[in-house]
């Protein structure tokens, strides 16, 4: 039942392209990723389903579609997210849902006997506010988190631990990675609740789009932040998988960073807006700096291969072609 030994007779996953691996959250800005590495790698078993087709808050629901498909991999990529706004005016929806989801999914894995290993996805807030930079995975729990996406974080949390604990008392091999911010193709561009990145290239679009003089951008610009386009963390999810089966959760970022003016500056680029860039820095910067320590993941052979720049002209062609194209 997932049991790690030194001599496992089992294949590795790579070698393995023809079992069943089950994709939750396929539908998602990870999920999608990991489903087109799966199929660019030859995997011809990866079974997915809709949010319709299967409620993963429902125990019931999870635990006969379990016990029918019988999958000896499982990508766990489904959750609940949201921006602050979304996060502080649900909080209960937050917490609840992903605990839900994560016990509801861990659990069947373990109890239909066919799960052979299982990769959680969690998020870099689940480190305190004030952890020292970079964050390092020992981080974990050494200070209050966030307060604005706290239901959220603490949710994943009890991820990271019930894997851990799932793998000490039952033997499954359960491992969790924690991605940095991340973005690339069916990211959430909604005007409300879109990350930076995201809203960036949607408001340059729109000014572009309107003949507007100006973009005004809040803050002073001088905040550090890392992104990873999701294809690399596809590629580290396979890696992972592949490699990697130890009880601690693995950071999974770029190490490289960028201030926020910066990143601006090319996203202006990038989309082709010719107008003035305006930092109104009578609003909040927020955290100066959050950058995670990746030199674990790095250190067992794996690296990011997609640079910001080429990713987010990537990008932007999606939005316009998917986004943008779907509004006419």
């Amino acid at each position: 039942m997932g049991t790690v030994t030194p001599a496992d007779p089992h294949p590795s996953f790579l070698a393995d392209k023809g079992a069943k691996v089950y994709v939750a959250g396929h539908r998602g800005l990870v999920g999608s990723a990991i489903l087109r590495r799966l199929v660019s790698l030859g995997f011809t078993d990866v079974v997915v389903r809709t949010h319709a087709e299967l409620d993963l808050t429902r125990q019931s629901a999870v635990e006969a579609f379990f016990a029918a498909e019988l999958p000896r991999y499982v990508v766990l990529a489904a959750a609940k997210v949201g921006g602050i706004h979304a996060n502080s005016t649900f909080p209960a929806d937050f917490i609840a849902a992903n605990l839900q989801i994560q016990t509801n999914v861990v659990d069947a894995a373990l109890r239909c006997g066919s799960v052979r290993k299982l990769l959680f996805l969690g998020s870099s807030c689940i480190y305190p506010k004030f952890a020292p930079q970079p964050i390092t995975e020992g981080s974990l729990l050494s200070g209050p988190l966030e307060p604005t996406n706290e239901w959220y974080a603490v949710a994943k949390i009890a991820g990271i631990k019930m894997c851990q604990a799932y793998r000490i008392q039952h033997g499954l091999d359960a491992i969790s990675a924690m991605p940095t911010n991340l973005y690339g193709p069916q990211d959430n561009f909604h005007p409300e609740n879109s990350h930076v990145l995201p809203a960036l290239i949607r408001r340059f679009h729109e000014a572009k789009a309107t003949n507007a003089p100006e973009v005004v951008v809040w803050g002073s610009g001088s905040p550090l932040r890392e992104f990873l386009h999701v294809d690399d963390l596809a590629d580290a999810v396979i890696f992972l998988m592949d490699q990697y089966s130890g009880l601690e959760h693995v950071n999974v970022g770029s190490g490289s960073e960028v201030t926020i003016k910066e990143l601006a500056e090319l996203v202006k680029e990038v989309v082709g807006f010719q107008g003035k860039l305006v930092w109104d820095s009578s609003k909040p910067d927020g955290t100066p700096r959050k950058l995670m320590d990746s030199s674990k993941i790095q250190g067992i052979g794996w690296k990011p291969k997609v640079p910001l720049k080429e990713g987010l002209v990537e990008t932007y062609k999606w939005y316009v072609e998917n986004v943008i194209a779907g509004k006419k």
